[in-house]
Formats: structure tokens, sequence, C-alpha cells
């Protein structure tokens, strides 16, 4: 076949190709129109709300203003009235002092106009502008400078100042030491209702001859020497608490009738607990009521406390010295002239048959069996106790003066402390280790009271010292007269737990979060604690 000249194929070819080209073109501009007509539309959209957003979020920035760095920029008008106004205080009590109480007067009122505008600030989270700071900016400037022209200059200002501080914390210290004073007369007062009962019970005792009879008839009892009993030794002159420590202790033991309580009181309260102890039942328990002043073996020529608390120097102490500033208020309880306070050291003496005890004092309530507490093994110690020296104020050093070298060439500062309160005293090692000797000798060093101010503690550490088994922390929990915040759950796993401090729960001024605790083992049924409570 013969070819198609090239004159007539180009032609077509090239006349296909422009019509694809303008198409093309078409589309494109088409396409580009609407891509220009949809973009601004989004762009009107978008950029519709913008102003909005700025505007709320200025907003919010607003409402939200941080007063408190407000104040503390360099270029705040807050700052600077805070300023002026702290110095105006000062040159008014200057201004004072000095009579010029005109001066003092308008000085106060800029003050409260300057007060007004920092807490009107405050309140509605906004800066303060300088049309609201300039007017009073300029006139506590003027006042300042007039203040300062009357010669109430930076240095009279600081001294002045010094001065009043020094006041106040004169003051303060006076103000606390007098609570500490309010506090312990409150702790030491005995409240009318106990009172009344022991004065309802003793006349009940002088009265009735079978109490008197029957108290004869229970002192020869052969449990009260009986070792395969369960002893338990309290020295107190408050009835109430005495009787809830043994009612806590009957009520939450297995075999309550193997319990046999020794109570030794003074002669004021020796009737009325006789009294008590004999018309009520404690569930088959044994109780044995002894007078202090029975103990005739007890005197001066035998105990160098009682010695001392017969002292002048004593007496002197706690009531001439009462003013003193020096003295703690704790440290001048008449409790410490108490011999009852002083017993613990004398318990082989006081049961000389027994092999075991165990130590309650008079502000404890027990919340579980204790009978298990004479099985522990002591390891050859005397007293098993439980430490208190979680925290470091309850080691040694804290007790005792180390700067004595009598303390610190035998003892460890750092040793840990423990607690009276519910203490298991095993008797046969007592006596072997003689620890009423070691007592005597340490109350004979410490006649001047330079080794320790007062208290049964201090002495009871050095005696016992290197004889202390630590028993597990359960056993007894202390606090509930001074700490508000023992865990719940501690004072429940508690077998004992141990009001020490001065809100004692006898008082109108005790934790009312511990109160229930004690009062649950009071005897409500009783008419006299009935009648003495409501009258």
């Amino acid at each position: 076949m013969r070819r198609r000249a090239a004159d007539y194929r180009r032609p077509v070819r090239r006349r296909f190709s422009c019509w694809i080209w303008a198409l093309l073109g078409l589309f494109s501009i088409a396409g580009f129109a609407l891509f220009i007509v949809h973009h601004h539309h989004h762009e009107d959209r978008v950029e519709q709300p913008i102003p909005e957003k700025n505007a709320r979020n200025e907003r919010i920035a607003h409402e939200h203003l941080n007063f408190t760095e407000e104040i503390l920029r360099a270029n705040s008008y807050a700052r600077q009235l805070a300023e002026q106004m702290t110095l105006a205080k000062a040159y008014v009590i200057i201004a004072k002092e000095h009579n010029n109480l005109r001066l003092a007067w308008e000085l106060s009122s800029k003050i409260r106009s300057c007060q007004f505008l920092l807490s009107k600030a405050a309140m509605k989270e906004e800066p303060i502008t300088l049309d609201e700071a300039e007017p009073i900016i300029k006139s506590l400037s003027s006042l300042i400078y007039k203040a300062q022209d009357a010669h109430y200059d930076i240095a009279t200002t600081i001294m002045t100042m010094k001065s009043h501080i020094q006041a106040l914390e004169e003051r303060a210290n006076a103000a606390t030491v007098q609570s500490m004073v309010f506090g312990q007369l409150a702790t030491e007062a005995l409240p009318k209702n106990l009172h009344c009962i022991s004065v309802k019970l003793m006349a009940d005792w002088l009265k009735k001859k079978s109490l008197q009879e029957l108290a004869d008839e229970k002192r020869n009892s052969p449990r009260l020497v009986d070792n395969n009993l369960y002893h338990f030794c309290i020295f107190s002159d408050n009835l109430l608490a005495v009787s809830v420590v043994i009612n806590s202790t009957v009520s939450n033991a297995d075999h309550p009738k193997q319990l046999v309580f020794h109570i030794v009181t003074n002669g004021v309260n020796y009737g009325a607990l006789q009294s008590w102890f004999l018309s009520n039942d404690f569930k088959g328990s044994t109780i044995e009521v002894q007078n202090i002043e029975d103990f005739t073996w007890l005197n001066a020529s035998y105990s160098p406390v009682v010695k001392q608390l017969l002292g002048t120097d004593s007496w002197a102490y706690y009531f001439e010295g009462s003013q003193d500033m020096k003295i703690e208020p704790k440290f001048q309880n008449p409790k410490y002239l108490s011999l009852l306070n002083h017993l613990r050291f004398y318990i082989p003496e006081i049961y000389p048959q027994l092999e075991k005890v165990v130590f309650l004092d008079d502000d404890v309530v027990v919340q579980k069996d204790l009978t298990p507490l004479f099985s522990l093994d002591l390891h050859g110690n005397v007293n098993g106790a439980v430490e208190t020296c979680l925290e470091a104020f309850h080691r040694y050093y804290k007790y005792l003066n180390f700067s004595n070298p009598i303390i610190s060439s035998k003892f460890d500062p750092q040793a840990c402390g423990w607690a009276f309160g519910m203490n298991v005293f095993d008797l046969i090692a007592w006596r072997k280790a003689n620890v009423t000797a070691r007592y005597h000798y340490w109350q004979e060093q410490n006649a001047d009271r330079s080794l320790w101010k007062l208290g049964t503690l201090p002495p009871g550490l050095l005696a016992f010292y290197g004889l202390t088994e630590p028993l597990d922390r359960r056993w007894h929990v202390l606090g509930l007269g001074y700490d508000l915040n023992i865990d719940n759950r501690l004072i429940e796993s508690a077998a004992v737990i141990h009001f020490n401090g001065n809100m004692k729960p006898w008082l109108k001024l005790a934790i009312s979060r511990y109160k229930p605790l004690w009062v649950r083992y009071v005897n409500q049924s009783h008419p006299y604690l009935h009648d003495c409570v409501t009258s």
C-alpha cells in the first residue's frame, strides 16, 4: 500500500491537539476560580470568631488575676500602696508616742483608704489603675514626708519598732506561761462531782460498821498472796479513776475471777475507796485497799525521797517559787509531793510474797486481756515496758542532765526511754538486782535537783537502766491526754490506752474524741454517781 504524503497527515494531528489544550485550559481556569471562591468563603468563616475568642481569653485572664503575684510585681501600684501603708503604720505609732494626734489621725485615715482600695482590687481580682492609686500615693507620700520632717526619721522608727516587738514578745511569753499555769491548775483540781462521791462514800464507811468488818475479814484472804493468780497494783487517791481501771481490766479478761487488784491510797480517801469496792462487784475479782499511812517502814530514815518531800526546800520550790518564770509549771505540780507517786519503787517491800505484778497508772483504760503479760519472757530483766523512742525527744538526754559527769560517765544519752503506766515487774529479779537501793542512790545524788527536775520517770530510767525488756508497742499506747491526732487503728489495737497529759478523761478539758473510751467503763448505775452529777 502506498503511504499518504506528509502534507496530508500533519494538519489533522495539529487540529486535535489544539482542541485538547483549549479544553484543559478552560477546566484549569474554572477550577482556579472555584478554589478562590471557596478559599475566601472559608477564611470568612474561620476569621469571624477570632475576635470573640481573643476577647474571651482576655476575659478569663482578667477574671483569674493572681493578686499575690500582682502585689509582688515591681511596677505594681498595689505593691507601692502596701509598702507605703506599712511605713505609715509605723509613723502612726511614733506620732501617738510624741502626742502628735493630728498627724496620727491623718495617717490612719489614709491607711484605711489604702486598705479599702487593696481589698476592693482583691475582691474584684483586678489590678489597681493609675487613676485609683495616684491620689492615695500622693497624699500618703506627703504625710510620710511630713512625719519625717517632724524628726521621725528611719533610725527612730527602727528603734521604736524594735522596742514594740520586744514588748510584744514578752507579753506573748507571759501569756504562754499563764496559759500553762491555768492548764496545770485545771488538771490538779478535783471536780466537784468526784469530791461529792468521796464524801458520801466516806460517810457510809464511818456509819456502817459492817463495811469495816468485811474489810477486816478480807484483809487476810489467801488469794492476796497466791502466785498462781494474776496480780495488779494501783497507787492513787482518785476513786473514780481507779474504778475505771479495774472495771475495764475485768471486763476484758478471759477469767476475771483469777485477777487480784492491790490498791494503795492515802488516809483521806481510804474509807471512800473501801466503801466503793466492798459495795460493788467486779466480776468476782479480788480487790485489796491499803492505807499508805500504815506503811510505818516507809519513813525518812529509810527513804531519801520521803526525807526530801518532808524538807522545807521542796515545799518552797512548789509554793513559794510558784511565780518563778524559770520553773516550768508542770514541775510545780503538787502530785510530786505525794508519796503515792513514788510507791512504784517499793513494790517488793509492799508485797513481799509476790513474784510478778503488773503496775497500772490510774489514768489508763484496759481494752484487752492482760493475763498473757504474766507469761512473757523478760530474759532475766526486771521491768517489761513499751519503749517511747520512736521520736528522738524520748531518749535519755531529754530527761537527764548529761552535762553532769555523774550522768554522762554511766549512761548513754541516746538510750531509748520507756513508759511508766503499764509495766510488768519480775519481783524476784528486782530483789536480786536490788533496784530499790539503786533508786535510793540516785535520789540522794539528786538532792539539789541538778540531775533531773522532778517526776518518777527520770529516776526510773536510772534505776532500771540495763534491766528493762522492751514490749510490743500494742501493749501500751500513750498520749490520749495531750495528742489529738493518734491513729484510730493504733488505739483499737492497743491492750492499754494511757491518758497521760493534762487533759484527763474525768475533767471537762478532756479531748472529746477519746473521752468515750473512758466513760464506757464508769459505773453509771451507782446512785451516788447519779446524784452527784445531777446536783
